[in-house]
C-alpha cells in the first residue's frame, strides 16, 4: 500500500435536498435582481423578454441533462475540465482550464460580488449611485469572508447556502405575490401590444441571452461535486429537472410582477431593480427588497466559490496546475490551497472590471467551452457506446444545445465586432502555448517542489485520492 493509505477523500455528504437547493441556490443569486433591466433593453419589448426568459430555461435544462449523463458516464468532479479532458485531451482541458481559472471563475465571482455590493449600499445612496471605490471595497469584503467560511467548514458553505436560498425564495415571493395583487386590481396595462418595439438583430438577441443565461449561471454546479453527491446516477438527473423548472417558473412569474409595478422605460433605466419595486410597492419598507437581494447574492456567490475551488483543485489532481492546489486540509477535508487561490485571481479582477462587460465576456466565453463540452458527449455517445451509462439523453439533446451554444458565440460578433472579443479569443489559445513548457515539459519542476513543500506545511494539506 505504501504512502496511499495517508491520501484523504472528499466525503460524499451532499442528498437529493442539498443537491436541489445547490443548483437552485446557486442559480437563484443576483442575476434575477439585476439581469431584466438589460434584457429587456437588449430584446426592446416585454414580450420578447418573456420569451427570452423562458427558452433560457429551456436551454439549461437540456444542456443539464446532458451534463447528467456526462457526470454518470464520468463520474468524477471537475465538471468540463475532466469532460474535455476524455474526449478532447490534454491541450484543450489545460486551455479550459486556464480561462475557467484565470477569466470565467473570477468573472462570475466579481459580477456576483458587485451586485451584493450594489444591493447591500441601496440604501444608502438613494437616488444615486454609489462611488466605484466603495462599491469595490464592498464586493471585496464579501469575496474573503466567503473564502474563509469555504477553508473552514463544508458543512458551514452547506448551511449557508440553505439559509440563503430560504431567503432569496421568500423575497422571490414577496414580489411575486405582490404583482399578483396590481394584476388582480387589473393592472395590466403595461402589457398591451407587448411585442412593440422588439429589437430583431442577431446581436440584440445574443446580448438578450447572455444576460438571461448569466441568470441561470449555476445549472452546472453539481458536475463539480460528484464525487461528493450521494447516488449521483439517480440525484443528479432529478435534482436538474426539478432545479431548473421551479427557477424557470420563479422568474417568469418575478419578470411579470416587475412589469405590472413598472412601465417597460422605468425597468430598462433602473440600476437595481428590486430595490425600484420595493420602494414602488412596500414604500418606506423597500430597504426590504434591498437586504434580501444582498443575501441572495451572498448564496450565490457562496455556491460559486464551492464548486470554482474544485474545478482548480481536480485540475492539479491530474498535473495541470501546480501540486499544491490538488491539496485537502488534514482536519477539515476541504481544498483550501485552491480556494486561497482562486479568491486571490478574483480580488484582481475586481480592481479593473463593470457588471455588464463582466457578464458579457463570461457567457461568451462559458458557452464556447459548453459547445466543446458536448461535442465531446456526442463523441463518446457515437464512438464508446460500450461505456456504463447509468442515465441516457437522446442524441438529439447534445445537438440542439451545441447548435444553441454556437450561435451564443457568433452572435454579438457577427453584427457588432468588439475588439475585446478578440482578446478573450486569444487569450483562450494562449493557454495552448503555457501548455507545451509548463505542462508538457514541466519546465523548473525544483522551484515548484520546494514551494510545494513549504505550503503543504504551513497551510496543512496533504494529497487526495479520487472518490469513484
Amino acid at each position: 500500500m505504501g504512502s496511499n493509505t495517508q491520501r484523504l477523500n472528499l466525503k460524499r455528504e451532499v442528498g437529493i435536498i442539498g443537491a436541489i437547493s445547490f443548483i437552485a441556490g446557486t442559480i437563484v443569486g443576483s442575476g434575477i435582481f439585476i439581469s431584466p433591466q438589460f434584457v429587456m433593453s437588449a430584446s426592446g419589448s416585454p414580450g420578447a423578454s418573456f420569451v427570452v426568459w423562458t427558452c433560457c430555461g429551456l436551454i439549461t435544462m437540456l444542456a443539464g441533462l446532458c451534463y447528467a449523463e456526462l457526470g454518470t458516464v464520468i463520474p468524477e468532479s471537475g465538471g468540463e475540465f475532466i469532460y474535455i479532458l476524455w474526449t478532447a485531451g490534454k491541450v484543450v482541458a489545460f486551455m479550459f482550464v486556464f480561462t475557467f481559472i484565470i477569466v470565467m471563475d473570477p468573472a462570475s465571482s466579481t459580477g456576483i460580488a458587485l451586485s451584493f455590493a450594489e444591493y447591500i449600499l441601496a440604501p444608502f445612496y438613494s437616488g444615486c449611485s454609489p462611488p466605484q471605490l466603495v462599491l469595490k471595497l464592498v464586493a471585496a469584503g464579501a469575496i474573503i469572508v466567503l473564502a474563509i467560511v469555504n477553508c473552514r467548514r463544508v458543512r458551514l458553505a452547506n448551511t449557508i447556502q440553505v439559509v440563503t436560498l430560504v431567503v432569496k425564495v421568500m423575497a422571490l415571493a414577496v414580489i411575486i405575490l405582490g404583482g399578483v395583487v396590481k394584476l388582480c386590481q387589473g393592472h395590466t396595462e403595461h402589457f398591451d401590444n407587448s411585442f412593440e418595439g422588439t429589437n430583431a438583430d442577431v446581436s440584440s438577441i445574443g446580448i438578450a441571452f447572455y444576460q438571461g443565461l448569466w441568470s441561470y449561471g449555476g445549472w452546472n454546479t453539481l458536475n463539480y461535486l460528484t464525487e461528493e453527491l450521494k447516488h449521483p446516477e439517480v440525484n443528479l438527473p432529478r435534482a436538474v429537472v426539478i432545479a431548473i423548472s421551479l427557477v424557470t417558473g420563479l422568474y417568469l412569474l418575478v419578470n411579470l410582477s416587475y412589469l405590472t409595478v413598472m412601465t417597460p422605460k422605468e425597468l430598462m433605466s433602473s440600476s437595481a431593480v428590486a430595490v425600484t419595486w420595493g420602494n414602488k410597492v412596500l414604500g418606506s419598507w423597500g430597504w426590504i427588497m434591498s437586504v434580501a437581494a444582498a443575501l441572495s447574492a451572498f448564496g450565490s456567490l457562496n455556491g460559486t466559490f464551492f464548486s470554482g475551488g474544485r474545478v482548480c483543485f481536480v485540475a492539479a489532481r491530474e498535473g495541470h496546475m501546480p501540486d499544491i492546489l490538488a491539496m485537502a486540509h488534514v482536519h477539515r477535508l476541504t481544498p483550501s490551497p485552491a480556494l486561497i487561490f482562486t479568491t486571490v485571481v478574483s480580488l484582481l479582477v475586481l480592481i479593473p472590471g463593470d457588471f455588464q462587460s463582466i457578464v458579457n465576456f463570461f457567457s461568451f466565453t462559458a458557452w464556447f467551452f459548453y459547445g466543446i463540452t458536448l461535442s465531446g458527449l456526442l463523441y463518446l455517445k457515437i464512438k464508446k457506446p460500450e461505456l456504463p451509462r447509468p442515465y441516457k439523453v437522446p442524441i438529439i439533446l447534445p445537438i440542439l444545445v451545441i447548435i444553441v451554444a454556437t450561435f451564443l458565440v457568433l452572435a454579438p460578433i457577427i453584427d457588432d465586432p468588439q475588439i475585446e472579443y478578440l482578446y478573450v479569443t486569444l487569450f483562450i489559445l494562449s493557454g495552448a502555448i503555457v501548455y507545451i513548457p509548463f505542462i508538457h515539459y514541466k519546465l523548473c519542476p525544483g522551484l515548484l517542489t520546494k514551494l510545494t513543500v513549504f505550503l503543504q506545511l504551513f497551510l496543512e494539506v496533504a494529497p487526495a485520492e479520487k472518490n469513484l
